[in-house]
C-alpha cells in the first residue's frame, strides 16, 4: 500500500483483558528486539513462511515469520500486504480483549520485512474433536473471522495449545473491503451471536469511532476502504446478531478445507 508500517504498535491502541497479561508484554518485546539466532523453512502453501528462534537477554522463543517477499501475488488482494493484515488481525483481536491471534510484530527479519508471530505448540488434536469439545471457543473464532472478513479459515487454523488454550492463526486474507469470508465453521449458522460477544463488539465500535489510537494503528495496516468496511460490518452485526448462513456454495469454503 505504499504506507510506513509502525515498528511497534502502542501498546494503548489494544486495551482489553488480553493486552493486560504481563507475560503478553514480554513475550511482544522478544518478538520486536530479539535476535536472530535461526531460521527454519516451514513446509507450507503458496507463501514463504520460516520458523524464527529469538534470543533476548536469558530467553528463548520460537516464532513464525511471513515475509513480504515471500508472499505469492493473488488477484484481489493488493501484493505485499498480508504481513500487514496479520498484525491488523491481532490489533482487532486485542481490542477486542478476545487473545484469539497470537502475539504478532512486524520487524525485519533474514528475509526482510514480514510477519513474526508467536510459535505455538499444539496438542494433537482434530478439528472435530475441538468443534464438539469447546463450541464457545469455536463460536468466538466464527465470530471474529466475519467480523475480520476471513477468506481462509482453514481447519488447520484453529490450534489448541499443550495449556488447552484454543488460538486462530493465518490472517493474512483478511479485512477485503469486499464481502470474502470463507471458513470451515459454518455449524453456528443461523444462530444467534451470544451476547457476551456483542457486548465486546459494541465496545469496539465506540473504540473504532472515538479516536483512541487503535484507528491511527489500522490505518498504517489496511487501507481507508478497508477500515470502513470494516466500521460497516461491524455495524451489520450489531443491528442483527446472527452468524451467516452458509449457502451451500464450495465458493464459501477455502480449498483445502484442512
Amino acid at each position: 500500500m505504499g504506507r510506513p508500517f509502525p515498528t511497534k504498535v502502542n501498546r494503548r491502541t489494544f486495551g482489553g483483558k488480553a493486552s493486560d497479561d504481563r507475560s503478553m508484554v514480554g513475550t511482544i518485546d522478544l518478538l520486536q528486539e530479539g535476535d536472530v539466532i535461526g531460521c527454519e523453512p516451514l513446509p507450507s502453501g503458496s507463501n514463504a513462511v520460516f520458523v524464527l528462534s529469538l534470543a533476548r537477554h536469558d530467553k528463548t522463543i520460537r516464532a513464525i515469520y511471513k515475509p513480504q517477499r515471500g508472499e505469492a501475488p493473488l488477484w484481489d488482494f493488493p501484493d505485499g500486504t498480508l504481513y500487514q493484515r496479520e498484525l491488523a488481525s491481532y490489533v482487532v483481536s486485542q481490542a477486542l480483549g478476545w487473545g484469539l491471534v497470537p502475539p504478532t510484530v512486524i520487524r525485519f527479519g533474514p528475509y526482510g520485512i514480514g510477519a513474526v508471530q508467536l510459535f505455538i505448540a499444539t496438542r494433537t488434536v482434530s478439528y472435530g474433536d475441538l468443534a464438539a469439545k469447546y463450541p464457545p471457543a469455536l463460536r468466538r473464532i466464527a465470530a471474529f473471522d466475519w467480523l475480520v472478513n476471513n477468506a481462509d479459515r482453514k481447519a488447520a487454523h484453529c490450534l489448541q495449545a499443550q495449556d488447552g488454550r484454543i488460538w486462530g492463526i493465518d490472517h493474512g486474507l483478511t479485512f477485503h473491503a469486499m464481502p470474502k469470508l470463507r471458513t470451515v465453521i459454518w455449524e453456528f449458522s443461523g444462530q444467534p451471536v451470544p451476547q457476551d460477544l456483542i457486548d465486546d463488539f459494541a465496545l469496539l465500535r465506540g473504540r473504532l469511532r472515538n479516536g483512541d489510537g487503535l484507528i491511527h494503528s489500522l490505518s498504517q495496516l489496511i487501507s481507508p476502504d478497508e477500515i470502513e468496511a470494516l466500521d460497516q460490518r461491524l455495524t451489520a452485526i450489531l443491528r442483527h446478531p446472527v452468524f451467516p448462513a452458509w449457502s451451500g456454495s464450495y465458493r464459501s469454503i477455502p480449498w483445502p478445507p484442512f
